[in-house]
């Protein structure tokens, strides 16, 4: 008997589980030209993603002082839900060793910085972190890259990266 429903649910498994597979980007053989962010390091699904999986996710939007004062409406994604779409660990699961977790934001032009994972996360703050992707209304001026993180609660702007283009989760030794 235990035999007969083993077949019967065989199937239903490998269809279920092929849904799933097909419901996460998984952006690993998309054309260079199309991918705009790489997640890799310390996550359970590395990711390259396009303008368009990034387009799927939870839009937010804030208004901030840009570098020379003026203040723009920025448009974009939390870097904690990016994460959390390439598996990194969040909320209950980020305690003890795990809290020696980091991401490292690197840019085009080899500029990177470092933000702690509970600084990213909302279980853990109400700190916005944004990958924005568009300013007033618009895309990002050419010379910003196409992506950009953006911290608006921040006295120095020193964590706010242009031309985004990969993240990385790391562990401190």
């Amino acid at each position: 008997m235990n035999h007969v429903r083993g077949r019967i649910i065989a199937p239903f498994l490998i269809i279920f589980s092929s849904g799933v597979a097909l419901a996460q980007p998984n952006r690993q053989n998309a054309p260079a030209a199309d991918v705009l962010l790489t997640i890799g390091g310390e996550v359970e699904r590395p990711l390259k993603l396009t303008a368009g999986d990034l387009a799927k996710l939870p839009r937010r939007s804030v208004k901030a002082r840009d570098h020379d004062g003026k203040e723009v409406s920025f448009e974009g994604v939390e870097v904690g839900e990016v994460l959390k779409l390439a598996g990194s660990k969040f909320g209950e699961q980020l305690r003890g060793k795990d809290l020696k977790l980091f991401l490292l934001v690197e840019a085009a032009d080899g500029y990177g910085v470092v933000f702690a994972l509970p600084e990213l996360l909302k279980a853990h703050t109400d700190r916005l972190v944004l990958l924005a992707d568009v300013s007033d209304g618009k895309p990002l001026p050419e010379s910003q890259g196409k992506l950009r993180v953006i911290v608006p609660d921040e006295k120095h702007q020193s964590r706010w990266v242009r031309q985004v283009i990969a993240l990385t989760v790391r562990r401190a030794d």
